[in-house]
């Protein structure tokens, strides 16, 4: 299995895109009749306080926020297929909100902010939840997940949900990012034949664009860091149990978690402060609990880097010459703004923890999955096993261009009591945690890692499959630890990332050097919608 199947998915078949709510996003328009004014957008790259400044002054409404990015969604989804449902209450809700504010009542920084979630969380409302996957299809919650109910709670209007690599990448190695059976194929705003990663492709491609405010990923592994660093976006992987994984569609207990995507640093922390919180009935997460802040804009600090001791993972370099130039670039401005730079680190075991850790969520996605499916009485596939016999029927559909290897493998494995699992599950958290990120930085007494995020984006290949060559989401992503990728500038036109990432509960010293990079930077810029890298 390849290290980065956790975020691949397949190719642009002729099943439905259905974006419920929206005709024109149903739309089967070419690529070459799209482009005109899709740059053009009064609310381009505004940020949170920006918006609430304009709802508190009266300019606009929570109401009309939500409709121009519904127009948007309308003009552009059809070529991008960020999007693959709309919430047919999204405007009563904003609605709602702007009555509460009238009266006098603004539950937060959230509050009328429209929100994008990955179409593998729950929603107790007229919207599915089915990974992207035909087989999910009128799977409709009877709860909201943990997060959503926190994010209603914090006055958000959930605008909608998003495309992704199907069954978050985790269906088949040699599938495409951002291919789901049920959405189609997710497009790279910067370049449209573009790859934009996976598995939380629609929400990074679709904050990128400026199809919304702000947006919610899932991680495994590099899912959430990824197709933020090459969207061009920001993308915080917490660190496991700082948000809940109840009501999300899950691959592996022991490494998943979902985490914010934004343009901005400041939007990522708002959105992760307005959903941490501890929840007692999804508490296995193999960490000893720390400290959770419902307010991390605290620690945002533009001298953040100042005095800080940073080491640079050499093995995580060295997989593409201009990343590798932009890096050492990155890392002489970590210098100029007082950061002192340990080189040439490696992790003893990383590629132990990887192999491990690909054998741990074999047997993890079996048996969460099923205990997902057993709680979703309304979903119309009851296992794993029901799940592969339906790709079989369905194969025109589901897999036109690559298989279900990994769910074959997954069905074959026993259960969680099994010696094999247990004993890999303990070696692959000590071996990317205590004897990984915490070793490393406890012997060079640093306080935080860094390492590119990603390559740039490949051309999209639905035979062949993605043609991922590098990139760094590993240690945090197995040892439960932090990651936050900001953008780290621009190879041939395309976004690479910067990931910075630590010990457990580090977020807070995460976000200030992350948030003082990325203020003495300001590498973000908006996508152009270009079809092909040769007519740039």
């Amino acid at each position: 299995m390849k290290r980065r199947t956790f975020f691949k998915t397949t190719a642009l078949s002729g099943s439905a895109v259905a974006l419920a709510g929206v005709a024109a996003c149903t739309s089967q328009q070419p690529i070459e009749t799209a482009k005109p004014d899709f740059a053009s957008f009064d609310l381009n790259e505004i940020t949170v306080d920006e918006l609430q400044q304009k709802m508190a002054s009266g300019e606009i409404s929570a109401e009309s926020l939500s409709q121009k990015y519904l127009d948007r969604i309308a003009l552009v989804d059809p070529v991008l297929k960020s999007v693959i449902e709309i919430n047919p209450d999204a405007i009563a809700i904003a609605r709602q909100l702007d009555e509460e504010r009238k009266a006098g009542k603004v539950r937060g920084s959230l509050h009328g902010i429209p929100v994008l979630i990955k179409d593998n969380i729950d929603t107790f409302d007229k919207m599915q939840t089915t990974a992207g996957s035909l087989a999910l299809e009128g799977n409709i919650a009877n709860i909201d997940a943990f997060i959503v109910k926190k994010l209603r709670d914090a006055g958000a209007v959930l605008l909608g949900k998003t495309n992704l690599s199907e069954w978050a990448n985790f269906r088949s190695s040699t599938s495409s990012s951002g291919w789901s059976g049920r959405g189609g194929q997710v497009r790279n705003p910067f370049y449209l034949d573009r790859s934009p990663c996976g598995s939380s492709s629609g929400t990074a491609a679709a904050i990128s664009a400026n199809l919304c405010a702000i947006g919610i990923g899932t991680e495994t592994n590099g899912s959430i860091v990824c197709p933020s660093g090459i969207n061009g976006v920001v993308g915080i992987k917490p660190t496991l149990g700082l948000w809940s994984r109840r009501g999300i569609i899950p691959i592996a207990h022991s490494q998943d978690t979902a985490g914010p995507v934004a343009r901005t640093v400041k939007d990522a922390a708002i959105l992760l402060g307005a959903l941490s919180a501890f929840d007692p009935t999804d508490a296995e997460t193999h960490l000893e609990n720390g400290e959770i802040f419902n307010d991390y804009t605290q620690f945002l600090n533009a001298n953040g880097l100042s005095g800080k001791r940073i080491g640079i993972v050499a093995e995580m370099t060295g997989f593409n010459t201009k990343v590798d130039e932009l890096f050492k670039q990155a890392a002489d401005i970590l210098k100029a703004k007082g950061a002192e730079i340990v080189d040439e680190l490696n992790f003893e075991n990383l590629r132990k923890a990887d192999e491990l850790s690909s054998q741990v969520l074999l047997y993890e996605f079996k048996a969460d999955l099923n205990k997902y499916l057993e709680e979703h009485p309304g979903v119309p596939v009851k296992s794993m096993a029901e799940i592969i016999e339906f790709n079989v029927q369905n194969a025109d559909k589901e897999m036109p261009w690559f298989a279900q290897e990994i769910f074959e493998q997954a069905q074959a494995k026993g259960d969680l009591t099994s010696d094999e699992y247990l004993k890999t599950l303990e070696q692959s958290k000590r071996f990317a945690g205590k004897e990984g990120i915490d070793a490393v930085m406890e012997k060079h007494n640093l306080d935080a890692l860094i390492a590119p995020t990603n390559e740039p984006s490949w051309t999209i290949d639905w035979v062949n499959g993605d043609h991922f060559s590098g990139g760094s989401s590993s240690p945090a992503a197995i040892s439960g630890y932090p990651n936050i990728t900001v953008p780290m500038g621009f190879v041939h036109g395309l976004p690479v990332g910067i990931s910075f990432f630590g010990h457990a509960w580090s977020e807070p010293v995460l976000l200030k050097m992350s948030y003082a990079f990325e203020q003495a930077t300001k590498h973000r810029k908006a996508p152009g919608f270009s079809e092909t890298l040769k007519n740039a």
